[in-house]
C-alpha cells in the first residue's frame, strides 16, 4: 500500500472515529496508536481530502432550507420556518403551530427591538403575535414609540383583545400610540368622520414612519378570527369570498394573488393601508394548515420582507 493511500486509510478510520462515534481526539489517539497531535491532523485531513460528507437530518434542517426557498423566490430579508404539527389531522396543530411561532417569532422582534437606536414600531394584531409578545424579553427601551396599526375598539364601544400593541409597550417601557378610532366603521362616511380627525392623523402619520412592522396574517372564513372576534358577520364572510378573498393583514382582504380587494369591508376599514414592496421591514407571523393559502397569498402580493412561519405554510408557499 502506498504512503499516500495508507494515509487516507488512517484519516478516515480518524474520521469515522471522531464524526460518527463520537471519540475524542484523545480516544482516537490511543486506539490508534497515534499522537493526540497526529489524530488532530489526520481528521482535519479527512475533511479536507472530502472524505467527510455531513448530513443534519434533524427537522430543523429541512425548516432551514425550506426558509432559503422562500427568501429566494419572494425576496424576503428575513424567514424563519418552525417544524410542522402533522396538519389539519392534528386536532391541537393550531395551538401547537403558535407555540412554536412565539418562540421564533419572539426572537426575531428581539433582534430589532433591542436596538438603543430610537425605534418606531408598528404593531398589527392576531392570537399570534400576541403569544409572540407575551414571550419578549423585559426589555427596558422608552426611546422606541410603539404604534397600534388597528382601530382600538369594535363599534359597540368594546375593546379589541388582540390589539397587542400596548402590550409590546409595556414590556420595553416604551411610549404608546392606540388608533383612536373602531377597527371597522358602521359605514363609509362614518369612516370618514373618524379618519378625518386630528388624532388619527398623527397616529397614522407616525405609523407611515416606522422602523419596522410586525403583524398577523388571518384567514377571511367562518371563525377566522375578524368573524369570531364579531368584525364582520356571516354575510359578509360569503361575500367576500364570493370576491375571492382567501385572507386579511390588519383587516385588509386580499385574494389569492394577494391583490387588496376594494370590497364593503375596505370602505369601512379605518387601519391605514399597506405599501406595497415596502421599503423598511415589514414582518409576519403566521402558521397552521388554515392559513396556507393565506400566507402564500401574502408573500405572492409583495407585501411582506419577512415571515416567520410553519412546515405546512412554507411548503405550500413553494409549490408553484
Amino acid at each position: 500500500m502506498s504512503s499516500s493511500a495508507s494515509k487516507l486509510d488512517l484519516a478516515a478510520r480518524a474520521a469515522w472515529m471522531y464524526y460518527v462515534a463520537g471519540n475524542t481526539q484523545n480516544e482516537i489517539a490511543e486506539r490508534l496508536g497515534i499522537s493526540r497531535q497526529m489524530a488532530q491532523r489526520m481528521v482535519a485531513y479527512a475533511a479536507d481530502a472530502n472524505l467527510v460528507k455531513v448530513q443534519i437530518t434533524h427537522p430543523v434542517s429541512s425548516c432551514l432550507e425550506l426558509a432559503q426557498g422562500l427568501q429566494a423566490r419572494y425576496g424576503l430579508e428575513v424567514c424563519h420556518v418552525v417544524p410542522g404539527a402533522g396538519g389539519a389531522g392534528n386536532p391541537n396543530e393550531s395551538q401547537e403551530v403558535q407555540q412554536m411561532l412565539a418562540v421564533a417569532g419572539a426572537e426575531v422582534m428581539e433582534q430589532y427591538l433591542s436596538s438603543e437606536a430610537p425605534l418606531v414600531v408598528n404593531v398589527g394584531s392576531g392570537r399570534t403575535l400576541k403569544a409572540a409578545i407575551e414571550r419578549l424579553s423585559e426589555l427596558e427601551r422608552p426611546q422606541h414609540q410603539i404604534v397600534s396599526m388597528i382601530g382600538a375598539f369594535a363599534s359597540d364601544g368594546s375593546a379589541n383583545r388582540y390589539d397587542v400593541a400596548l402590550q409590546a409597550a409595556e414590556k420595553l417601557g416604551a411610549r404608546f400610540y392606540l388608533l383612536p378610532a373602531p377597527r371597522v366603521a358602521e359605514s363609509e362616511r362614518d369612516r370618514q368622520q373618524w379618519c378625518n380627525h386630528r388624532a388619527y392623523k398623527i397616529v397614522t402619520g407616525l405609523a407611515e414612519r416606522a422602523d419596522v412592522t410586525f403583524l398577523g396574517i388571518g384567514t377571511i372564513a367562518l371563525q377566522g378570527a375578524m368573524h369570531e372576534d364579531g368584525f364582520i358577520d356571516d354575510e359578509e364572510v360569503a361575500d367576500l369570498q364570493r370576491q375571492g378573498a382567501v385572507g386579511e393583514m390588519i383587516c385588509h382582504a386580499f385574494d389569492i394573488d394577494g391583490v387588496m380587494l376594494p370590497s364593503s369591508l375596505a370602505a369601512r376599514v379605518t387601519t391605514p393601508p399597506l405599501a406595497q414592496a415596502p421599503q423598511r421591514p415589514v414582518i409576519a407571523l403566521s402558521g397552521g394548515s388554515k392559513k396556507a393559502d393565506a400566507v402564500r397569498a401574502a408573500l405572492r402580493g409583495g407585501w411582506l420582507t419577512g415571515l416567520v412561519t410553519d412546515e405546512t405554510c412554507a411548503r405550500h408557499a413553494l409549490q408553484d
